[in-house]
């Protein structure tokens, strides 16, 4: 499928619009996105108000209709409030064949947005934004926030710094995703092209063993043998719980895992760039063009 043009950079006074495509907002969640939202009117950008924000449906945001409903696009940006789950299941409907429809526009949001981004690009949408919340939007340090800001006014973008694990440099669009919510798009028609990608990939609340067995999912279908470079983010709270680090013998630490399941591949591999569920979430545009340098551990957007 060709590929659609990008957005256009935004510009002050472009709108914002609102969408609660996964987990109830509840408690706390309240007041950090409005802190969030007074992040994005200090960039001069107009935020619609939301009809219902503190409507759920067990736990979701709402009815599977009500959450697909907020993803249609009616403004330059589509701004997730938060993860969690229950994206995936507005996959079930033609929601593409709505965005196809629809003047381009940009999707900004991470962890269970996963499904939406990745399905975004394999239909040949550009525009996905891998990048904060608006309910942790505020909590980001100011240069993640500033990265944000640049990207979406079509600035350009600093070099992301980790650390190198196996050498080599390739190109290739970069496919940044969390790695449980990923793992279960594949065999689905919602998987991007993996051929030569920069496959960036976090994760949250996953011991080593499941890691361990999501790239071994992704391995045995023959997926990951196709990208051409893999980056870690942030794993947060992924170790060994504490009875097994206690005895090492019979357990994994993550950094052995992550190296031991993709270390074959033959791709550079780079280690702690600064995006996923810890504060320092680095913004990143899906299916741009990037080099992942494995000798300095440097990603940079092409």
């Amino acid at each position: 499928m060709s590929e659609r043009p990008w957005p256009r950079p935004l510009q002050p006074g472009d709108h914002v619009q609102l969408a609660a495509a996964s987990s109830a907002l509840q408690g706390e969640a309240i007041s950090r996105l409005e802190a969030g939202i007074r992040v994005l009117q200090r960039w001069g950008l107009e935020v619609e108000n939301h009809p219902n924000l503190e409507r759920h449906w067990g736990y979701y945001a709402g009815s599977d209709a009500e959450r697909r409903a907020d993803l249609l696009p009616k403004a330059p940006l589509v701004a997730c409030v938060r993860g969690g789950w229950g994206s995936a299941r507005l996959l079930e409907q033609p929601l593409m064949d709505a965005f196809l429809g629809a003047p381009a526009h940009w999707l900004l949001g991470f962890s269970d947005v996963t499904s939406l981004l990745w399905a975004r690009q394999a239909a040949g949408l550009p525009g996905g934004i891998h990048g904060p919340m608006l309910t942790s939007l505020a909590a980001e340090p100011a240069w993640s926030q500033e990265r944000l800001r640049a990207l979406l006014f079509g600035e350009p973008l600093p070099s992301l710094a980790g650390t190198p694990w196996r050498p080599g440099q390739a190109e290739g669009p970069c496919l940044v995703g969390n790695l449980t919510v990923a793992t279960h798009l594949l065999g689905t028609p919602h998987l991007p092209d993996l051929r030569g990608v920069i496959l960036l990939l976090e994760d949250v609340g996953e011991a080593p063993y499941r890691i361990d067995r999501m790239l071994s999912h992704w391995r045995l279908s023959g997926a990951l043998q196709q990208v051409a470079g893999i980056g870690f983010g942030s794993f947060s709270d992924c170790e060994a719980d504490a009875e097994d680090a206690r005895d090492p013998e019979r357990s994994f630490a993550l950094e052995a895992v992550l190296k031991e399941r993709c270390g074959d591949l033959g791709v550079p591999l780079v280690a702690g760039l600064p995006f996923g569920h810890q504060c320092g979430n680095a913004a990143l545009p899906i299916g741009r063009r990037a080099c992942l340098d494995g000798e300095r551990g440097v990603l940079t957007l092409l």
